[in-house]
């Protein structure tokens, strides 16, 4: 499984560092406008390769991944140009930014039988695992609360008249894609679509959210997600049932789960590196190595439909993209 990246972030860093251990998977080239800007993680992980053009990294035949960590604007035009050049795909969350990308993507990379991921850790963990086989200890849900809250290192820059590209709506950004997507994914994957989905926001004057909370609607319960990168909070994930509660430290980590039922404290844990984006490397390849297409689409359905409720509350909190208005 020889991978390529696009962008040279921390979480580029982190998903090297994930890679690393990974048997059977290595990263082989990276992308970057300046290579002096990708030098120091091609060096700190003995990459061969740095290209300062794109067309040149999805012509090299070595390459059978790519992994796209571009600003969110740019996921679909990345993730698309790498399919049409025989490439699997996977691309880091928030997929796309509508879903109409989405659609266009998946239907490419089935037409070209290709893999086409959604770099989301939580579903892949553990911990998460766990949670679910557990659930049904609570009895009867009533209430979920999930707080993702970590103060932006860009957000000072934002409040100084500047507007990086995490609180652009050019450039696909904000607190919900960007971070209360975890929160989103932890309830969904579990529970499925909700009846309905509310977002309210903290709003910048440029119409970017930089913190907010959603609230979806389920037969019989409620779960509320809060999404902050203007604060920092105690993060969590509590789900609550009529005999009893699952916390969490954090939807994006799921680490020290903890069942408290019929009057007992039991903690749960199976997953053993910090670094979470370990176990979706793991997933992926083992997807990938049995040719598991039917695994592979049946994520990307369920993909869809997180993107689906994401425009949906972005729309009801009236923050718009630029790639809302693309055709």
């Amino acid at each position: 499984m020889n991978i390529a990246t696009i962008g040279t972030g921390f979480i580029v860093d982190t998903f090297l560092s994930a890679l690393s251990k990974v048997d059977g998977a290595q990263c082989v080239a990276m992308y970057s406008r300046k290579q002096e800007t990708a030098t120091p993680l091609a060096e700190k992980y003995e990459i061969g390769k740095i290209y300062t053009d794109l067309e040149e990294m999805f012509a090299d035949p070595e390459v059978q991944f790519i992994y796209v960590a571009s600003p969110n604007s740019l996921h679909y035009e990345h993730a698309y140009r790498a399919l049409e050049h025989g490439k699997h795909v996977i691309c880091e969350k928030p997929f796309t930014s509508t879903v109409e990308e989405l659609d266009s993507l998946t239907q490419l990379a089935k037409q070209k039988e290709l893999m086409l991921f959604e770099a989301i850790t939580t579903i892949h963990l553990p911990n998460y695992q766990l949670i679910k086989e557990n659930i049904a200890k609570l009895g009867q849900i009533k209430f979920i609360q999930c707080n993702y809250s970590q103060y932006s290192s860009r957000y000072n820059a934002l409040l100084a008249g500047e507007t990086p590209n995490i609180f652009n709506p050019k450039f696909s950004g904000g607190a919900l894609v960007d971070i209360n997507i975890y929160n989103l994914h932890f309830v969904m994957n579990m529970f499925g679509t909700p009846e309905s989905i509310h977002y309210t926001a903290n709003k910048h004057s440029n119409g970017i959210d930089t913190s907010g909370v959603l609230v979806l609607k389920y037969p019989g319960f409620i779960a509320e997600c809060v999404g902050c990168k203007d604060t920092n909070s105690m993060n969590f994930a509590l789900i609550q049932g009529e005999n009893g509660y699952i916390h969490a430290d954090g939807a994006n980590g799921c680490g020290n789960v903890t069942l408290h039922a019929e009057g007992t404290e039991v903690s749960l844990n199976l997953q053993t590196t910090d670094n979470r984006l370990y176990y979706e490397l793991v997933a992926f390849k083992e997807i990938h190595q049995n040719q598991d297409f039917n695994r592979c689409y049946q994520l990307l359905d369920y993909s869809r439909s997180v993107v689906e409720m994401l425009v949906e509350a972005r729309k009801d909190a009236g923050i718009v993209f630029a790639a809302d208005q693309k055709k």
